[in-house]
């Protein structure tokens, strides 16, 4: 075969054979393809799309690339379950959902990724906890699922290496938001863990990948279709991404909320907890621990009630090498920020809106994401006590609070907010934060 011809095939629309995209996932990962060629690969899938089945095998291709892990032989006493989310700002999610299906039963080896654009990474957050080891060796990562219930914690080397290089070409060729190839990215490295289950939380909103619900609607019918068709049983939640979700935005900050919420030492946001409740309900269920969703939602409701998950937070934080008393004393791990002050309203009203994604750029800009890939983060900038849709304000009262590292960057920080947060009247309807279910 020739590159150029199956490229050729794909840029006229015509549907490749499960042996030519086997071809060009082999050339993407032994350097056969140039990057030339991987990158008009790329562009001809993102103006031409690609079927189900075309899907299925470009994900089965990537998976196989490098190692697909096995548990089999650590006979484990529960499911091998996960979840992943499409990203959003304040999505702090997998960091309390982990331990509390790991708490009832399950072992959850998450694969997590960094920050990306406007949009909080789970590896940063952890990252910010002293000690923690985000590339632990598969020998570290299996043995803490095994003796912990969970370990989140980054891709390896030797899982999906050639999504890897495909991704990194999309990324700076304009690509990213091929829906196919972010379906085959997502589940290539998934199926390539070794799941028995996943969960996909797909956000739709201002701060999320998916802005619009058809898009969202299109996300998460792709995947549910081609992860049950490449053997990995698979359902989806389209969940509001239109604000944030939680209190927080910045990487220590979410990692004390989370500490928060699993301790129950302050009030769980609803709109949090809701989700976190709803997706911990479908792990169970399709794992096979709860008869159903409702009753897998009980038993996590009462892991985080007694305790349970909270104790398992723990363990796993030690086990990759963070502080054994994390829980008890976080905030000697997690850095500070010099300034903290106010962003105050500049009218009274009600919050009637407010942009998600301009919120997530304002944390980048405050050095809490990457503008570049090789960026360094600074963990302790942020947004705290970020107010909600439908609040009445009077002007002069917080809408969040600033953390940043000078008086500059809070000032900067401070005039993007006030332009992401609307204020006025009346007070608008609302839409539920899980917004639909889709199955196969």
């Amino acid at each position: 075969m020739l590159p150029q011809e199956i490229i050729r095939r794909k840029r006229d629309g015509h549907e490749l054979s499960a042996e030519e995209i086997s071809f060009v996932v082999q050339g993407i990962h032994d350097g056969g393809l140039s990057e030339g060629q991987v990158a008009s690969f790329a562009m001809s899938v993102f103006f031409r799309g690609m079927t189900v089945p075309e899907r299925v095998a470009l994900t089965l291709g990537l998976a196989r690339s490098g190692i697909t892990l096995d548990w089999r032989d650590l006979s484990l006493p529960g499911p091998v379950i996960d979840k992943h989310s499409s990203g959003g700002v304040g999505d702090k999610v997998s960091l309390m959902l982990a331990p509390i299906v790991a708490a009832c039963g399950g072992f959850v080896p998450m694969i997590s990724g960094r920050g990306l654009g406007h949009t909080g990474g789970t590896l940063d957050k952890l990252s910010s906890i002293s000690g923690y080891e985000t590339q632990p060796d598969i020998a570290t990562f299996r043995r803490v699922v095994r003796e912990v219930g969970c370990a989140v914690i980054g891709q390896t080397d030797d899982l999906a290496p050639a999504d890897r290089r495909l991704y990194a070409v999309r990324d700076v060729t304009g690509s990213v938001e091929s829906i196919p190839l972010l379906v085959s990215s997502i589940l290539s490295k998934k199926i390539a863990a070794g799941l028995a289950g996943l969960v996909m939380d797909v956000k739709c909103g201002s701060g999320a990948f998916c802005d619009t619900e058809p898009m969202a609607r299109d996300l998460a019918e792709s995947i549910v279709a081609v992860a049950n068709q490449a053997g990995l049983p698979t359902i989806a939640l389209i969940t509001d991404m239109d604000r944030v979700l939680g209190r927080d935005v910045g990487n220590a900050l979410e990692v004390a909320e989370t500490v928060a919420y699993l301790t129950g030492e302050s009030t769980r946001e609803p709109r949090l907890h809701e989700v976190t409740m709803a997706l911990a309900g479908e792990m169970l269920a399709l794992g096979g621990l709860t008869p159903t969703v409702a009753a897998g939602r009980a038993r996590a409701e009462a892991a985080l009630a007694d305790g349970r998950a909270a104790e398992v937070f723990a363990r796993m934080v030690a086990a990759l090498g963070g502080p054994a008393d994390f829980l008890e004393h976080s905030g000697r791990y997690l850095s500070r920020a010099p300034v903290i002050r106010p962003c105050t309203a500049e009218r009274s009203g009600h919050v009637v809106g407010m942009d998600a994604r301009q919120i997530g750029i304002a944390v980048v800009a405050l050095g809490g994401g990457r503008a570049h890939a090789d960026d360094a983060i600074n963990p302790s900038v942020g947004l705290s006590e970020v107010t909600d849709v439908g609040v009445p304000i009077r002007a002069g009262n917080p809408l969040c609070i600033i953390h940043a590292a000078s008086e500059a960057d809070a000032d900067a920080a401070i005039a993007l907010i006030r332009k992401a947060i609307r204020i006025g009247d009346p007070v608008p309807a609302q839409r539920p934060v899980v917004m639909e279910r889709v199955v196969q």
